[in-house]
């Protein structure tokens, strides 16, 4: 890729050194640090994610999306071991390498999860958790999740029948976002690396992933929990079980809405974003 190819990709963004590793990340706005995590599918990024979220949301805080190690355009570890303590560690650092000591969370999906690991181990360093389809509980794995962290995305077609999953309104699913997902996963590096993370049987890779009761309850921050009610990857009963135990929480359900809230709800869920981080109500 050429340099003048590289600068008008809206998947690169800036980069700092974390945990060794060159780290992308986009940046808009100013003020309250809000750090967005994306999820776990393959061809993730942060873009990919939070294209319609960043600049909305960043009318009134600091927004920063991070490409996880593994993901997006993040260089690679060779050899690495993804685990959610591997995970910890290079968020850990990215926010260290910013200078954040204290940050609010949005996180889609495995980033809720994410998120939420960071708070019960830093809890001093979170003020808030938004978090939308998180995978906090153990639960069955779906067949859509199943396939998600199983099979390789290569092809336009292949890759397209992959996003059907996300939402509930098929027509979301265009090519620009097919390819924008392709050029994340289509470098070879990066299909072993995703093929290394989420070996079979996946179930394991649930349960490892998932928070106790017992932490749940612990959480200090509050959190605000987003589900679809049709989503096929996590079910909304994973949000509904959550909510429930963690002390301060609320729970929105949106019904015909699948696994991307950010998407198909945009609107309102800009506004449940700036009413959380910004306001406080």
């Amino acid at each position: 890729m050429s340099e003048a190819s590289a600068v008008v990709r809206p998947e690169i963004g800036k980069s700092i050194v974390a945990k060794g590793l060159k780290t992308n990340y986009l940046e808009a706005g100013s003020g309250t640090p809000i750090v967005l995590i994306h999820g776990s599918g393959p061809g993730v990024s942060a873009w990919a994610n939070w294209r319609l979220v960043i600049d909305k949301v960043a009318s009134n805080a600091r927004v920063i999306a991070i490409d996880m190690a593994g993901f997006g355009f993040t260089e690679l570890e060779p050899g690495a071991k993804y685990t959610m303590p591997y995970w910890l560690e290079h968020l850990t650092a990215f926010l260290d390498a910013l200078g954040l000591d204290r940050v609010s969370f949005l996180g889609n999906s495995f980033g809720g999860t994410l998120a939420t690991h960071f708070a019960l181990k830093n809890p001093e360093r979170v003020a808030r958790i938004a978090m939308m389809g998180a995978n906090l509980l153990s639960f069955p794995i779906t067949p859509a999740l199943d396939r998600l962290w199983g099979e390789d995305a290569l092809t336009h077609d292949l890759m397209t029948e992959h996003m059907r999953f996300f939402p509930y309104n098929k027509a979301l699913i265009t090519d620009d976002l097919v390819e924008s997902r392709l050029a994340a996963c289509a470098r070879p590096e990066y299909q072993a690396a995703f093929r290394s993370m989420f070996p079979a049987p996946r179930q394991k890779i649930v349960d490892a992933m998932a928070l106790t009761e017992e932490q749940l309850t612990s959480l200090e921050c509050e959190a605000l929990l987003l589900h679809g009610r049709e989503d096929v990857v996590v079910p909304v009963d994973v949000s509904i079980r959550a909510q429930a135990l963690i002390p301060r929480s609320q729970l929105h359900v949106f019904g015909q809405c699948g696994h991307w809230v950010m998407i198909e709800y945009n609107r309102m869920f800009v506004e449940l974003m700036r009413s959380f981080f910004v306001s406080g109500n």
